[in-house]
Order: structure tokens, then sequence, then C-alpha cells
């Protein structure tokens, strides 16, 4: 995976799919709430414009990212929240804008980048094709929270893989930040595509063992829907685990969402 054109190609079609959620809206829909407790549809696009700022910092000016991070530290409870809340506070037209330049800026950034160096980021550093995936994760993610706010069904494409093979490479993280000890041995994971392909990741003989959809098992890895309502069988207790815990975005462990129909 060093060469990121692949992604970052895909990361500007997701982004451009979103885009189309959201440009014709009018401006009193940007302050319908999401599931995203306390989040509308401008906190969304706010924390994306946001995120995407960060990661440009981080691959074109180190020291400016840093003092990001301080401020992170220095608030880890709210950070993320305060962010969202600045831009959300902005005209829609102005955070769109906003947003779109940013995005644009951090595409080039990235295709620029030499392809082996790393950068750093609130985790572990990241490589360019790293950065684009972690990217187009969330940009999927929270494009799901603007999609199912405004009643809108969106296709499913392959540019989930990048999404599932992040939630397999996380791991060991998710276990990590619920204060486990991942499991020594890696898991077998296979998932239908919406192509019809099969993404399988790990040992054939594997014994613990995830099958089921890959828009499901991207769903569960972004916490926007609950495991009970999603189609993935887990085959050995650690595989199990797994489900209950896992997480592909940086930070400490998410809240998740409700399973549907969960207090009425």
């Amino acid at each position: 995976m060093s060469d990121p054109t692949s992604v970052i190609d895909d990361l500007r079609e997701e982004s451009e799919e979103l885009d189309a959620l959201v440009a014709g809206l009018d401006p009193g829909r940007w302050s319908l709430a999401t599931p995203a407790p306390g989040w509308t549809v401008a906190h969304q696009i706010a924390h994306l414009a946001w995120t995407d700022h960060s990661a440009l910092l981080a691959v074109t000016d180190a020291g400016a990212f840093h003092a990001l991070v301080e401020k992170a530290l220095a608030a880890p409870g709210t950070f993320v929240d305060e962010g969202a809340e600045e831009g959300a506070s902005l005209p829609p037209a102005e955070l769109l804008t906003r947003w779109r330049e940013g995005r644009t800026a951090l595409e080039r950034a990235l295709r620029a980048a030499p392809a082996k160096a790393r950068f750093p980021w609130y985790g572990p550093p990241m490589l360019a094709a790293s950065m684009a995936t972690a990217r187009l994760m969330e940009t999927w993610a929270h494009g799901q929270d603007v999609a199912d706010t405004l009643g809108v069904v969106r296709p499913p494409t392959d540019r989930l893989r990048h999404v599932a093979w992040l939630g397999v490479r996380t791991r060991d993280f998710a276990y990590g930040v619920h204060g486990l000890t991942p499991p020594a041995a890696p898991f077998r994971v296979e998932l239908h595509a919406p192509s019809g392909e099969v993404w399988a990741y790990g040992p054939e003989d594997a014994p613990q063992r995830v099958t089921g959809s890959a828009v499901d098992f991207c769903l569960l890895v972004t916490q926007r829907a609950h495991r009970a309502d999603l189609a993935l069988r887990a085959d050995g207790p650690d595989a199990d685990r797994w489900l209950d815990i896992a997480q592909a975005f940086a930070g400490p462990p998410g809240g998740g969402r409700p399973p549907q129909g969960a207090g009425s």
C-alpha cells in the first residue's frame, strides 16, 4: 500500500459524493440533528474540514501540527467537539467552501508527498497512503451520519475496501484502548464486497474467524451501527469479543450506537 494514488482517488470520489448530498441543502437543514449526539449536519462537515486541516498540517508543517497535539492533550475530552463546534457556527456556504478548499489542499499535499515518508498523527506516524485511508474512512462514516439524517440510502461501492482494510489493521488498537491484551494469533476475516468479490484477510486456517457483509463490517468498525443489527458472524471467543469493541478511528473508546428499536 505504499503507492497512495488509488486511495487518494477514492477519497476524492467519496468526498464528492458527500458534497453532492449537502451542497443543495437549505440553510435550515444544516442544523438537523444527526445520530451523533449533539452534532448537526453542520458539525459533521465541520469535523471533516477540521480533520482535513489537521492532516494537511501533519503533511506540510510538523511544527504547527505538534502545536495541535499539545492542545488535544490539554483537553482530550473536548478537543474534537470544540473543533466541530467552531466550524458549525459558520454560515453553511462558508463552511462548505472551507471544507472544499481544505480537502483539495490536502489531496495535493498527499499526492506530492514522498511515498515512504511518515507523517505525525494523533496515533502512530502514517504514510501518505495510510493518511488518505484514514481520511476516507472518516469521510464515509460521517457521510453515513449525514445520509441517515437526510433519509438518503447511499449505494455502497468498493471504495469500502479501504475502510475494511483499516478495520482489520486496527484490531490490536481496539483491544488496547479498552485496556485489553490483543490475542497473539491473527484472525481470518472474509467479507462480501458490494461488487460480489470476497475480501479476505489473515490465514485461511485461523480458528478465530469473522465473516459477513463488507458494508456491515465497515459500519461496525466505524461504530455507525450496533453489532446486533449487522450481518456478521464470529467464530471463536476472541473474534466474538473483537466484534464488541472494534474501532477503526483514533482516540479513546467510542460509545457506539444503540441497537435499532432500543428503548422503544
